[in-house]
């Protein structure tokens, strides 16, 4: 138990090291780029935490695979060339068990980087979207709008939303019968979204029945619809990330403006991505096995930092893939960590035989 304590306090000490130095670069690489727009706009210094505090998330989701790499590396490295490898293969324990002393702290990034990528910072992002656009001066506004999407089968285009996604603005809704022709059109000037769904105000309906136009004008209509407030902030965002439970939501019927190629892969990376985290230990693993007094050592550290980037730059170039349709989202998302694991296991297995 103390082994094991110790193994997993300097692989978790490093690891943690590595993703504080990371998070830290790319807090000022982003930081530098908007601190003097939010200085401009009278934000001063705690406009500048702020939007730090709501990024951080974020980064955090861009960091946690490649600190469990390189604190991985540290950490083997440095009980190699302490000889205690050697000693605890010598009292015979394996390399196996070894990396299985040091999987709890991978675990743990792994569980940090799903929950700030599911669950913190799908609520952040929107706060940090509608403070930023509140504070843009009226001249570098853009308009966002107008944006067409997709509600189940109908066809949504919208003039532009409210930030917290709870109102459109001139919307007109398309629907079609089931041979893909245009058989109704409703418009009305705004679609608020209350407790019991979408009512839309002063709504204009025009039925279309082969040469027959009928036109009729309500007060109030209702529009039964799974559109979310949340799809709403996303379909608006310049830079939306599509979290497990919207993308669900999306292939269940709710507002899309991409393919479906597009939102399983999605969904199934929200669930495989965290596990990159456990393959970068694997990939840092054989250090462990290195013999630092020859050339070995820095061969397999320099390898194992090539493996791990390369790693990254797959199964990104896979996801781009799956998203666009081109291949299966399920190897989209799982065909780089599966080869990328095997490999390093069977370098393990090689080094221990």
């Amino acid at each position: 138990m103390r082994l094991q304590r110790y193994v997993l306090s300097v692989t978790g000490t490093r690891i943690l090291g590595a993703a504080a130095v990371l998070l830290g670069i790319l807090q000022v690489l982003d930081l530098l780029e908007v601190t003097t727009d939010i200085l401009d706009r009278g934000l001063g210094m705690g406009g500048v935490f702020y939007y730090a505090a709501l990024r951080t998330p974020r980064l955090i989701e861009q960091v946690a695979p490649i600190s469990v790499l390189a604190g991985g590396l540290f950490a083997f490295s440095q009980l190699a060339r302490e000889s205690a490898i050697i000693a605890m293969r010598a009292a015979g324990i394996s390399a196996y068990r070894i990396v299985a002393m040091a999987a709890p702290a991978a675990v743990a990034m792994m569980l940090l980087d799903f929950t700030c990528a599911q669950l913190i910072a799908p609520r952040t992002d929107p706060i940090l979207d509608a403070w930023w656009k509140a504070h843009t001066p009226a001249a570098d506004r853009k308009e966002t709008g107008p944006v067409s999407f997709r509600v189940g089968d109908d066809l949504v285009v919208a003039a532009n939303s409210t930030a917290d996604g709870r109102t459109l603005n001139a919307v007109k809704i398309y629907r079609r019968d089931k041979s893909g022709r245009m058989v109704e059109r409703v418009e009305a000037p705004s679609a608020i979204y209350a407790a019991k769904g979408w009512s839309l105000s002063r709504a204009v309906t025009t039925r279309f029945a082969g040469e027959r136009v009928d036109t009729i004008t309500t007060t109030q209509m209702s529009w039964a619809s799974a559109l979310r407030p949340v799809d709403v902030q996303a379909l608006f965002s310049d830079n939306p990330a599509p979290s497990a439970d919207s993308a669900k939501r999306a292939l269940l019927n709710g507002g899309t403006d991409r393919p479906p190629s597009y939102y399983e892969t999605r969904l199934l990376g929200a669930y495989a991505g965290p596990f990159g985290a456990l393959i970068m230990l694997l990939l840092s693993a054989p250090v462990a096995l290195a013999n630092f007094r020859s050339r070995q050592g820095a061969v397999l550290l320099t390898v194992g930092l090539a493996a791990g980037l390369v790693f990254l730059v797959v199964d990104g170039l896979l996801s781009a893939l799956g998203e666009s349709g081109a291949v299966s989202p399920i190897l989209a998302v799982w065909g780089a960590p599966v080869i990328f694991g095997a490999l390093a296991i069977n370098a393990l297995v090689n080094l221990e035989g």
